[in-house]
């Protein structure tokens, strides 16, 4: 086998490591969308809980002073991390009544980053943030 074989072979796995390990990075997204200088405090009813991978959701509906109510949905960290700080896939149940701290969505949609979220038995879980 020529030298410049063996060469072009070793740039050739080099660069397919490189590719293979960039794409996991590539798809988790950033969380710029959040105002973290901004921190909202919801009281309200959990709709939905999902746990799931890579972020885990909490749909809740909040009572305004019209009347009514406005579903948010909260973003969580992965169930891996969120497990390591108390968290397990049946910790919220929809009817739930909670109080959640997070940081808003920057466009004003109805929707934000979980800081925490104080549970109806007056628990209060961490959103997992390091």
């Amino acid at each position: 086998m020529s030298r410049w074989y063996m060469l072009a072979a070793l740039v050739a796995v080099v660069i397919g490591c490189a590719a293979w390990n960039a794409a996991p990075a590539s798809a988790h997204h950033s969380f710029a969308m959040f105002d973290r200088t901004k921190q909202v405090k919801l009281e309200g009813t959990v709709k939905e809980f999902q746990w799931t991978n890579p972020h885990s959701w909490i749909e809740i509906e909040v009572p305004v002073a019209s009347g009514g109510s406005e579903e948010w949905l909260i973003e969580a960290l992965s169930p891996n991390v969120l497990g390591r700080h108390g968290w397990n896939r049946a910790i919220l149940k929809p009817s739930d009544k909670v109080t959640v701290l997070i940081n808003p969505l920057r466009d004003g949609n109805k929707g934000g980053n979980l800081i925490s979220v104080t549970l109806p038995d007056g628990r209060v879980l961490g959103g997992g943030a390091e």
